[in-house]
């Protein structure tokens, strides 16, 4: 989910960025037959684009706070622990450089035009969400993995999530859990979010919760 988004923000950054261009430096827009600074409706152009971005900047906002606000009611899962150091140093780094170019690319907009400063405060808005919750989540440990009766799930800049219900397989190769659906559905899991200390353990509640009557359980920790 997380990578679909940003696909899609990319795509609608790009366009944003060369009408700021054209519009901040006045270039010419042959297509047009005028300039950049004389074209119509680009204050609602901006606007438009500002209001797509942050449709799906809050979607995945409220993806990722429920996510963790899940994986804390500790009492709801069969199995319940941070995430592995290792993922969670990544997760570190990632927030902090994706959001350190989103704010540069907020910044570079705004001071090419500030007819482009709704997208500009869409993408702000953005970065002080995602470091709000880096600091809460690192204050409240909420970076974790839960292994319930109906599901497995992670959180961290992401949510992964897999559902047990209507499996045919489930197996393991090299750091994903590939979960294989009846209706040809395939959905894996990494299994690096998880502290090599607390593996075994995560293999066995995992399987547990697998009815190996309707499952094909290929689990092998050596495997991972």
């Amino acid at each position: 989910m997380n990578r679909f988004i940003n696909a899609i923000l990319l795509f609608l950054f790009f366009p944003t960025m060369a009408v700021a261009v054209y519009v901040g430096f006045d270039l010419p827009v042959e297509f047009f037959k005028t300039t950049g600074a004389q074209l119509r409706y680009i204050p609602e152009t901006f606007l438009v684009l500002a209001v797509f971005m942050l449709v799906l900047l809050v979607r995945r906002s409220l993806k990722r706070w429920m996510g963790m606000r899940i994986v804390l009611q500790k009492d709801r899962f069969k199995w319940n622990q941070p995430i592995s150091s290792e993922r969670k140093r990544r997760v570190y780094v990632y927030t902090i450089l994706e959001n350190f170019i989103v704010l540069c690319a907020a910044a570079g907009l705004y001071t090419i035009t500030p007819l482009v400063i709704p997208v500009s405060l869409v993408l702000v808005f953005s970065s002080i969400d995602a470091f709000v919750f880096l600091f809460l989540a690192t204050r409240l440990n909420g970076f974790r993995v839960g292994i319930s009766s109906k599901a497995i799930i992670a959180s961290d800049r992401e949510v992964n999530l897999v559902y047990f219900t209507g499996l045919r397989k489930v197996s393991v190769f090299q750091q994903s859990i590939f979960f294989d659906y009846i209706k040809g559905l395939q959905l894996n899991f990494p299994t690096n979010c998880v502290d090599e200390d607390h593996q075994g353990e995560f293999f066995r509640v995992l399987k547990e919760q697998l009815n190996e009557d309707h499952v094909l359980v290929q689990l092998h920790q050596s495997s991972t």
